[in-house]
């Protein structure tokens, strides 16, 4: 089909799913899916700046190696399926960025996403942009420049996934992978209309890496839809070497998907924790908390307000998470090339002192049965993911790392307390603001049940679609 018409644009649309089932039926080929997707990114993505990286030959190369495999009857989940890879997990013979040009050693491996990826059939064209060292809530940086929202490009795509985000987005690959350590996957996903799912601690391998942030990264993927996250999902977790590893599903993800929930008791709030400066949460993102609660009731759900115990994890948050960034740009093999902010991030987090990050962990077991207790009242619970819609770009270009640090947790204090605790949690796409901007609602599970969110993800999609809408730059 030629290139920019409404139905090349329905298939660049179709997601990862509903296309691997193509690829098996014979209604289209893994080729023109690359191609497709390889023009789109032409054309479209100067405007966006999603991408770092294009594999064009050798994407087109494992096109016709799927082929080939389907001719043969072979059948993987992700068979000639295009996908993109955040510029932070290691590609065989690729230098990885991380949004930044402080490496120059390429990777000896794929890392062991990528290969399993590879190993459920699918094709990486790309790899996707992020700011330096994936610290920040939007995707800029010197070397790169500014990474742009499809559904505004004056909006950030939202950070550090936000490459990820505005490729999928605006169609340039079906589902592309996201990393997650302090909201990562789920603040793009709100900024862009798309379905971030955060999975448990320990659900996916970090090899050859043993954990990020000391344990608060974990990966995922950006999807248009929930059936494609459940079965990227599916394909990429297990394998992890970690203290604390989630059990394993009781089914595929796929099937959690596809099936909706029993009753559920549901509680939600628009109280994040407690930080230095008051946090900013506007009234559409608090309303579409209680919409999205009225929404489960008339499910069928048992809904009610339920406030954690936050007491004083926002102490531990900090801790953490400066922590985390400070050995991260102390690993940087050319701290000279970062950016004068990034340096100053790893000062910050070089000047907190090591009893004060011990006694943040000490803390946890105790936060983690205190706020967990509410999950012996609700099975889910309702968030904002952040205080609005997504922000201007350049909202703090110039800005120092404190100031930077401060901005952030104002605006998006949501999210990390969830990579502390290791609880999965999910953005959920719930309508769009009066500035004409997604919106969405964060929804939290118990410790290891994915399967639960994906459930209840699949009914409201099923009750409110949102993947019919496109950005208009598609």
């Amino acid at each position: 089909m030629a290139a920019g018409t409404p139905e090349a644009a329905d298939l660049a649309f179709a997601g990862a799913a509903r296309q691997a089932q193509m690829v098996r039926e014979g209604a289209v080929t893994p080729t023109e899916l690359v191609r497709l997707y390889l023009d789109r990114i032409h054309r479209l993505d100067p405007q966006l700046n999603s991408f770092r990286l294009l594999f064009e030959e050798r994407a087109l190369l494992e096109a016709e190696q799927a082929e080939a495999r389907v001719r043969a009857g072979e059948e993987r989940p992700l068979l000639g399926v295009p996908i993109a890879i955040k510029d932070e997990i290691a590609v065989a013979g690729v230098v990885t960025s991380n949004g930044t040009d402080a490496y120059d050693e390429p990777a000896s491996a794929d890392s062991e996403v990528v290969r399993r990826l590879r190993q459920a059939g699918a094709i990486v064209v790309g790899l996707t942009l992020l700011p330096e060292l994936a610290i920040c809530g939007f995707t800029e940086s010197a070397t790169y420049g500014v990474t742009r929202n499809p559904w505004n490009a004056q909006r950030t795509p939202g950070g550090s996934s936000g490459g990820s985000a505005s490729a999928v987005a605006a169609g340039l690959v079906p589902i592309a992978s996201a990393g997650d350590g302090a909201g990562s996957i789920r603040i793009p996903a709100a900024c862009c209309g798309l379905f971030g799912l955060k999975p448990s601690r320990g659900r996916v391998s970090q090899a050859p890496r043993k954990e990020g942030w000391r344990g608060m990264v974990v990966e995922g993927c950006l999807s248009r839809t929930v059936e494609d996250t459940a079965l990227w999902l599916d394909v990429v977790a297990g394998g992890a070497d970690e203290e604390e590893l989630p059990p394993p599903p009781e089914r595929p993800f796929v099937e959690s998907a596809r099936t909706p929930p029993r009753r559920l008791r549901v509680g939600h709030s628009s109280t994040p924790p407690r930080a230095i400066l008051p946090p900013q949460i506007g009234e559409e993102v608090q309303r579409a908390v209680l919409e999205m609660a009225e929404l489960l009731r008339s499910l069928g759900h048992e809904v009610g307000p339920r406030e954690p115990d936050w007491g004083s994890i926002g102490d531990s948050l900090s801790a953490r998470f400066l922590k985390g960034v400070g050995e991260t740009v102390a690993e940087v093999p050319h701290p000279e090339r970062l950016e004068r902010r990034t340096r100053g991030f790893g000062r910050l987090g070089s000047l907190l002192p090591e009893p004060l990050y011990e006694k943040a962990i000490a803390r946890r077991p105790a936060e983690l049965a205190r706020i967990n207790a509410m999950f012996e009242d609700v099975d889910v619970f309702l968030t904002p993911v952040m205080g609005g819609t997504a922000l201007p770009v350049r909202r703090w270009q110039g800005r120092g790392a404190l100031a930077t640090t401060l901005g952030m947790s104002r605006f998006y204090p949501f999210c990390v307390p969830w990579n502390h605790l290791g609880n999965p949690a999910m953005a959920v796409p719930f309508g769009f603001g009066a500035d004409g901007m997604p919106l969405s609602v964060q929804v939290v599970g118990r410790p290891g049940d994915e399967a639960t969110l994906l459930s209840l993800a699949g009914q409201i999609e099923a009750e409110r679609p949102w993947a019919e809408r496109r950005p208009p730059i598609s």
